[in-house]
């Protein structure tokens, strides 16, 4: 599908997260000003503190933005019973945004008003003006125009980090961008990047135009014209920003959450439709969660199950040592779950996916290559491409290089999960470590070579549900029990293949499979 067909076929639902976008923009930029306008000042009355706060400022830009959405979910701030930060969804995603936003807009209050010409200083003091009024009729309009290039730029900043805010339930563009890298889907790539672009775009234009009009030498009238228009502006975007619900939902509700890519869509509506169906329960979906944001949000209350995965539980969650039996695994971190964080694995659905090494197909046929084994001899000739998972894990990269001794041609390059993918098809790389139920494997013909020296621990996919849940609702374990078993790999691979490979909607996907397998009434409307 083209970009211009894709935009035609969805234009209200690109609407609706352009609008979400310009939200959190809006919200975040408005409470950065409203913080580092007031700090630069501070820091003009009180140079001491330049230094610190500066850096301070510095040090929240240089942290990666999942990894503080992660250090934020966990917080409760709330004001009259209300969550206003921590968890999941647009309240968090506005702090850290605002965050980022604050070093340019304090920097640029400081330079400003230290920029002021002494003698305009001196000739105000010289008028009787006390050091209040100094900052209100002579510093702070002087310095105006250099304040709003602050603003200027930790907007455009703004706009292109809130695209991660789909990362955690927040909305935006970013979910474009997020499925499109996910289905190798350029139209859905472009449908989120593009209107990010023209929103980046025109607000460089706009503050820009506000910039020069509120320099030295126009008119007052005009001046003041465009300082309220603006807060008429912020005040719109900032309705559509505090519009959109955030926040924990009513407690008869169950959220169930998924990860960011194909098969934790499909699992995750897996799991929402079929306790809908058998239930009875209304069910919240908040999809599309990064790293080890899901988890976090279940430990956090903000969800209320999702399908993890026993290895990764193991590994990446318990940081246990590895092991290889599949019913020992699953003991263990069914105990280790329940004690430490009161979170109940239920029934396996069926399946074991396991990390898959991958080659080009016709590189497995020409050289003979079948094993992890068989690729070690010929890695000091070959390029790997692994995603930031697997290069950080216990079991991932380094163990599992030193376990089969690999040596390749140059260090592995990192890049997203879905785009080894690409980057394996087009020769970019010659080696890959992907998900063995992928639809993208059977459709860019790559090979899965065989863990011969069983490095891999098993990872089971199993629902994960809150213990004061079960005991609040038990109809929903049993629910639950439902799925025990229905999905083997290979039913796994195809729904994948489905929405990966042929374009359909999870939704629709996994409610025709649900009808398949009569764990649906066949009179059940399939959801759009």
């Amino acid at each position: 599908m083209s970009f211009f067909t894709f935009m035609g076929a969805h234009a209200a639902e690109v609407g609706q997260a352009a609008a979400e976008h310009l939200g959190l923009v809006a919200a975040a930029i408005g409470i950065a000003a409203a913080v580092g306008v007031p700090v630069g000042v501070l820091l003009t009355r009180k140079p001491a503190l330049a230094k610190p706060v500066m850096g301070f400022a510095n040090i929240a830009q240089t942290i990666p933005s999942l990894a503080l959405f992660g250090f934020l979910i966990p917080l409760n701030l709330s004001l009259f019973g209300t969550r206003l930060v921590g968890g999941i969804g647009p309240g968090t995603a506005i702090a850290a945004l605002a965050l980022y936003a604050l070093l340019p807009i304090v920097r640029n209050t400081y330079t400003g008003i230290e920029g002021v010409d002494p003698n305009v200083r001196e000739a105000g003091r010289a008028m009787g003006m006390t050091s209040w009024q100094l900052l209100k009729r002579v510093e702070l309009p002087l310095a105006l125009p250099v304040i709003v290039a602050g603003v200027r730029v930790a907007t455009v900043i703004t706009v292109g980090t809130a695209t991660v805010a789909a990362a955690i339930d927040a909305g935006g563009l970013g979910k474009f961008i997020f499925r499109g890298l996910r289905m190798a889907d350029d139209a859905q790539i472009l449908a989120g990047a593009v209107p990010a672009a023209v929103i980046a775009l025109v607000a460089d234009q706009l503050l820009g135009a506000l910039e020069r009009a509120l320099a030295p030498g126009s008119g007052p009238a005009l001046r003041r014209g465009l300082l309220a228009a603006s807060a008429a502006a912020l005040a719109v975007t900032l309705g559509i920003a505090v519009s959109r619900p955030g926040g924990a939902p009513p407690p008869e509700r169950v959220v169930v959450g998924a990860k960011d890519f194909t098969e934790q869509l499909v699992l995750g509506e897996l799991v929402a439709q079929t306790l809908e169906a058998r239930a009875g329960v209304p069910v919240v979906r908040r999809f599309d969660l990064g790293g080890s944001l899901a988890h976090q949000a279940l430990v956090a209350g903000e969800v209320d199950i999702y399908v993890e995965y026993t290895g990764t539980a193991l590994m990446a969650i318990l940081k246990a040592q590895p092991m290889t039996d599949p019913a020992a695994v699953r003991a263990k971190v069914a105990v280790d779950y329940a004690a430490r964080y009161d979170l109940i694995w239920t029934e396996p659905l069926g399946f074991d996916n396991t990390f898959a090494i991958l080659v080009r197909g016709a590189d497995a046929k020409n050289l003979g290559v079948r094993t992890i084994t068989d690729a070690a001899r010929l890695a000091p000739r070959w390029r790997a491409g692994f995603g930031p998972d697997f290069m950080v894990r216990a079991d991932g990269y380094a163990a599992f290089a030193k376990t089969y001794g690999l040596q390749f041609k140059e260090p592995p390059r990192e890049m997203d999960l879905a785009l080894t993918y690409r980057a394996l098809r087009d020769g970019q790389v010659d080696l890959v470590a992907g998900n063995a139920t992928d639809g993208l494997i059977a459709r860019y013909g790559l090979v899965q070579l065989t863990d011969d020296r069983h490095f891999f621990p098993p990872y089971d996919a199993v629902p994960v549900v809150r213990g004061d849940l079960v005991r609040r609702q038990p109809a929903v374990r049993a629910a639950l029990a439902a799925l025990g078993g229905r999905v083997d790999v290979a039913e796994m691979r195809a729904l994948n293949d489905a929405v990966d490979v042929k374009g359909q909607e999870p939704r629709a996907v996994v409610a025709a499979f649900l009808q398949r397998e009569g764990l649906v009434p066949p009179t059940s409307p399939v959801p759009r």
